[in-house]
Parts: structure tokens; C-alpha cells; sequence
């Protein structure tokens, strides 16, 4: 299913038609949850695969055999592509692991009543957009991003596929104060602290580890692990879908390395535009933290 120059626009939201279809998408809003799923939400290149791996060997205690024998996208699927009832079928784990990208009010009529597990996971979005104009540069299923300045302007305004960061991220984290199966965490709590992140996942799963199992998964799901790993750093994906001569899927995962791109100019459009979206979000973001700082995870993580 290549598709690779449809988009699909479903509720006013563009999706890549390269996975995603009208009848996937609908699907996704009608999925039946069990109350022992484990769903991963997060807007793109905000800690998505880094998570689908922590969440993956905590399951398994810390034992890393799954994450290198299966593909992430089938131990834990994409909720909203047509794939995902298929592999929920053939491959059969408990609990089920499954991701997405959908906006809250999408998925708030499937998940209510729901005692599933939602973590959800935000990224400063000065990184975030970084990051998604390099992936973008390489995936054939994204249109051209053209420069920076101009993928800088639809992310600011909600034109990227999956639609607005700012929607999604306060519509995801307004749901702490009533959800009490949604956990919020951070890529720049996993990067700063991942021993005591791990730990706060684990716990919210009901899976609490030994310290034996607790390294384990720090050290599974390091930057330098991930970009070793085949089954998560999308060198499986065929050259004709993702063009790795244009750069690497597990590229840098650096706080604040925005400041890459963005000119002063950029940065003070931002910020005013961050500033009117989010007056009424009381949530705060790391920019960027002093090398001295960085205190556990000197390897890095993953975008």
C-alpha cells in the first residue's frame, strides 16, 4: 500500500495516506478498548518510539528479546493505520500495546468507560518541530517540507499532518484532572531522569521492578541501543517509502536542539504565537538545559 502522494483529511485533520485510510481512521474512533490495553499517545517526533521501547521491556522485566526480534509497529501498532486490527489479530499479546497520534476528542468516545492505560507524552515544541522538519525531509510519505521557515509556519498555524500541537497537547493533558488511568510524562523528564522516569512508568502500569529489570530497561532503551536496533530505527523501511541517504530516523533526541534552526527572527514569532495559545495552559517546558546539567543519560535519547 504505497499511497505515498495521498493525504487523507478526516475531521479537518491531514493524515499520510501511505497508512492511514478513511476506513482506518473511522475505525480508530469505534476501536473496543479492554481494560487491559496500554495506549501511547503523543503528537509526532515527541518521544513516540522511545516509549513504545521503555513501555515494551517493562512488560517483558526488563528482558530485551522482544524489542529485538519484532518490529515496534507490531508489538505495538498504530492505532489509526489500516494494518492495526490485522497484527492486534495475528499477534496476539497481553497486554496489548498500541499507539496513536489521534487528538483527545477523537478518541474520547472509544476510551470512555475504559480502564485502559493511556500515557501520554509531550515535548517542548521548539524540539518537536526540529525534529519533524528532518524526518520529513526523509520520509516519502510527507510532502516536500520545503525550507524551515516555511514547515515552521503550518506547524505554527496547524497545518501539519495530524493537525495542531497546541490542540493536541491541551486536549491530551487536561484530561489528568479527570482520568485517573492517563499518565503525563515528559521527554524532557525521560531525558533528565531516566531511572526515575522508568520507575514512574512502571509504577503506573502496576509493574514494578527490581533493580536488576529497572537497569535493563535503561540501558534497552538508550539512544545508542535504539540506533543499533533494526526493529526501531527504521532501517527495515524500504529506501522507496524512507530515504535514509537523506538522514537517520534516530538522529540526535538533544534538549534544545532547536537552537539548530531557528534564527532569533523565528524564535521571537514563536514565542509570540506559543505564548497567545498557551495563555491558558498552566503547563511548562524545558528549552533547553546546560551540558553540566544533563545528569543521567549521557548517550542521549531518541527523537
Amino acid at each position: 500500500m504505497a499511497r505515498l502522494d495521498v493525504t487523507e483529511t478526516f475531521h479537518g485533520i491531514t493524515f499520510p495516506g501511505h497508512l492511514h485510510t478513511q476506513d482506518s481512521l473511522q475505525s480508530a474512533l469505534r476501536f473496543p478498548f479492554q481494560d487491559t490495553d496500554i495506549l501511547i499517545v503523543s503528537y509526532p517526533k515527541s518521544g513516540t518510539t522511545w516509549m513504545q521501547e521503555i513501555v515494551t521491556l517493562i512488560c517483558n522485566r526488563g528482558d530485551p528479546h522482544v524489542c529485538q526480534t519484532v518490529p515496534n509497529w507490531t508489538r505495538a501498532p498504530w492505532l489509526e493505520q489500516h494494518y492495526c486490527a490485522m497484527v492486534l489479530e495475528k499477534y496476539p499479546l497481553n497486554p496489548r500495546v498500541i499507539t496513536t497520534h489521534l487528538p483527545q476528542h477523537l478518541l474520547e468516545p472509544a476510551l470512555q468507560g475504559s480502564k485502559a492505560k493511556v500515557i501520554y507524552v509531550s515535548r517542548n515544541p521548539k524540539d518537536v518541530v526540529v525534529s519533524y522538519y528532518h524526518f520529513c525531509k526523509m520520509a516519502k510519505f510527507f510532502p516536500d517540507p520545503g525550507s524551515f521557515q516555511d514547515f515552521l509556519n503550518q506547524f505554527l498555524d496547524g497545518r501539519s499532518y495530524y493537525g495542531s500541537w497546541f490542540d493536541h497537547v491541551k486536549g491530551w493533558t487536561r484530561q489528568t484532572e479527570t482520568m485517573s488511568n492517563l499518565l503525563h510524562i515528559t521527554y524532557e523528564e525521560m531525558s533528565l531522569d531516566p531511572h526515575c522516569a522508568v520507575e514512574k512508568i512502571s509504577a503506573f502500569l502496576q509493574r514494578p521492578l527490581v533493580e536488576e529489570e529497572l537497569n535493563s530497561c535503561l540501558k534497552h532503551s538508550s539512544f545508542s541501543s535504539m540506533k543499533n536496533n533494526t526493529m526501531v530505527n527504521c532501517t527495515l523501511i524500504s529506501p522507496e517509502i524512507m530515504d535514509h541517504s537523506k538522514g537517520c530516523f534516530m538522529r540526535k533526541g538533544e534538549l534544545g536542539n532547536w537552537k539548530s534552526l531557528f534564527t532569533d527572527e523565528q524564535n521571537q514569532h514563536f514565542e509570540s504565537v506559543f505564548s497567545s495559545r498557551m495563555q491558558d495552559c498552566s503547563l511548562k517546558f524545558v528549552w533547553d538545559v546546560p551540558h553540566e546539567n544533563r545528569i543521567c543519560n549521557k548517550e542521549g535519547n531518541p527523537n
